[in-house]
């Protein structure tokens, strides 16, 4: 495992910027392209005058525009300017499939363990069981939330774990990277008024994907998790996402809570909660373990398996 590169080790045939340049370039992004595009969904009803999304249908067309265009600029960025290829930025060919659809299946059974932890802690009352299946319109709603979240997570996977810390590895470390990768990450959720716990969670959710993500040698895995993740969470069980109502009933169970906010989380939901504190920094342990193997696997003395990527 080299600490200068991550996900692979082809050069940049263009420019990349400098390492603490990096994250400004990506701000400046993310606020050029989510003018137009705020502008964009108000005009068609999507966003309401305090720029907050209108129902279902606003929410999908906010996690839809607003992180496509966004995503349309760093693409050009990263084809134009640093002229790099995929493999770079962690969407490596080798195990795409299988490392999306397994992490799409963890990150759906990691929240609703957490959401489950909660409720056995006594912090939830339950309510009716699968209410969305009494709607069609509300599953097809569901479904068509599935596809936002997939857009929206991975989008921000593919810029904040792939692009933004491979290229500040490559100008510093990848140490350096992940902090400033995860610290942006975490300006960019941050509300004002928000608990401690809250943004405390936020950095370690950011934390735990680039172990994650590093751990494993691209970003399908965590693309994955983090879209399944949300997905549930906005859907499956009536609570907030990151303080969002998706609108729909829930999937499975609805869920009242009842308990203090630090194990519900308040109105942040699940993610402010201390229980989420515990899953990332458990995870964060784990992934971190598994990045020392592999650099124990490749010094000196240590044999490499054939075709094993490190």
């Amino acid at each position: 495992m080299n600490l200068k590169t991550i996900y692979s080790t082809s050069p940049a045939r263009g420019w990349l910027p400098w390492g603490l340049l990096a994250p400004v370039i990506c701000l400046v992004f993310a606020i050029v392209t989510e003018i137009p595009s705020a502008l964009l969904l108000e005009r068609f009803g999507f966003l309401d005058a305090q720029g907050e999304f209108v129902g279902t249908q606003g929410l999908m067309a906010l996690l839809l525009v607003s992180f496509i265009s966004w995503m349309l600029a760093v693409a050009a960025w990263i084809a134009f300017v640093e002229r790099r290829n995929a493999g770079t930025i962690g969407l490596t060919r080798a195990g795409a499939a299988a490392g999306f659809s397994g992490g799409l299946v963890a990150g759906i059974v990691t929240l609703s363990a957490v959401v489950a932890c909660i409720w056995l802690a006594g912090a939830y009352k339950p309510g009716a069981l699968f209410p969305a299946f009494q709607s069609s319109s509300a599953l097809v709603a569901i479904a068509g939330l599935f596809v936002c979240f997939l857009v929206q997570a991975s989008i921000e996977e593919i810029i904040f774990r792939g692009w933004l810390t491979s290229v500040i590895t490559r100008r510093m470390n990848i140490i350096v990277a992940v902090l400033l990768s995860s610290l942006l990450f975490t300006l960019l959720h941050f509300s004002r008024g928000e608990p401690w716990l809250v943004t405390g969670n936020i950095f370690l959710f950011a934390l735990f994907a680039s172990a994650w993500s590093i751990s494993s040698n691209n970003i399908w895995g965590v693309m994955g998790w983090h879209a399944g993740w949300n997905w549930i969470l906005a859907t499956g069980f009536d609570l907030p996402v990151t303080g969002l109502d998706a609108g729909v009933p829930a999937l499975t169970v609805s869920l009242a809570p009842v308990g203090s906010d630090l194990l519900t989380g308040g109105a942040k939901g699940p993610e402010g909660s201390i229980l989420s504190t515990l899953f990332f920094v458990c995870g964060i342990i784990f992934f971190a373990w598994r990045i020392a193997q592999k650099r124990r696997d490749v010094r000196p003395g240590h044999n490499k398996p054939a075709g094993a990527q490190i």
